[in-house]
């Protein structure tokens, strides 16, 4: 049975990347990465990881693939997220009552914020 081990996400500038995504998501680097690699684990030791990976790509939009981040608190993280650097990504054929915010990391890495509070 195959599991996921790691997302991996391209980034020009792995510094500033690994230090969002760290907040973001509460997780922590492995100490041996160098500077064109970074495995990001979560501290609670249970989920995928994320993996930064400073191979300069074309961005593509709309992105073939995103993460759905999963919040309780859908507000309260999304202005957390805002604040670590993150931005708001306006699209026209988001639903008035959609359940998820589209923003983007610092490098226009594209995700989504879902509320799964009740």
């Amino acid at each position: 049975m195959l599991g996921i081990g790691s997302v991996v996400i391209r980034v020009d500038d792995l510094a500033t990347q690994k230090a969002f995504w760290m907040a973001a998501l509460d997780y922590v680097d492995r100490p041996d990465d160098g500077d064109d690699f970074a495995l990001l684990r979560p501290r609670s030791g249970s989920g995928p990881n994320v993996s930064l990976d400073a191979v300069r790509s074309e961005r593509v939009l709309p992105p073939r693939i995103h993460l759905d981040l999963y919040a309780d608190d859908q507000a309260a993280e999304v202005e957390r997220l805002l604040a670590l650097g993150a931005q708001r990504v306006d699209w026209a054929k988001r639903p008035a009552d959609a359940d998820y915010v589209i923003l983007e990391d610092p490098e226009g890495n594209r995700f989504c914020v879902i509320d799964t509070g009740e």
